[in-house]
């Protein structure tokens, strides 16, 4: 049987960030992120502003503790990527932190790079 869901890869700490959420924020994610490995979109993914078009992607959950997010990308070919996974603590209303923005900004380089080594690995065997 071939399986069309991509691989999923951890950009950075976004793993070790996951995992020091909430059970039910885990799962939540867990289950948001299955979708995209799929090729699908939870309804509670939304197109995060500020990467001119749809490749990346962030999922929001509430919790007793607090607001949570994870970003992940799609825009590759190879797999999806997570880029980053925190808890929000800004008080400016929805807007993503700068610190994060830029921190996504950074794993998403580094995804590209992943990616490329990815499709040359494939070219190879």
């Amino acid at each position: 049987m071939h399986s069309t869901e991509k691989p999923l890869e951890w950009v950075g700490s976004s793993k070790k960030d996951l995992m020091a959420l909430p059970a039910g924020v885990r799962k939540f994610f867990g289950h948001a992120l299955d979708f995209a490995q799929r090729g699908g979109q939870h309804g509670a993914a939304k197109v995060l502003k500020g990467f001119g078009g749809a490749g990346v992607l962030e999922v929001v959950e509430d919790d007793a503790g607090g607001t949570y997010r994870a970003i992940y990308t799609v825009k590759f070919e190879e797999a999806v990527f997570v880029l980053h996974c925190f808890q929000k603590k800004s008080r400016r209303g929805i807007a993503t932190p700068k610190e994060d923005m830029d921190i996504v900004r950074a794993r998403l380089k580094v995804a590209e790079v992943l990616a490329k080594e990815l499709r040359n690995e494939k070219k190879a065997h």
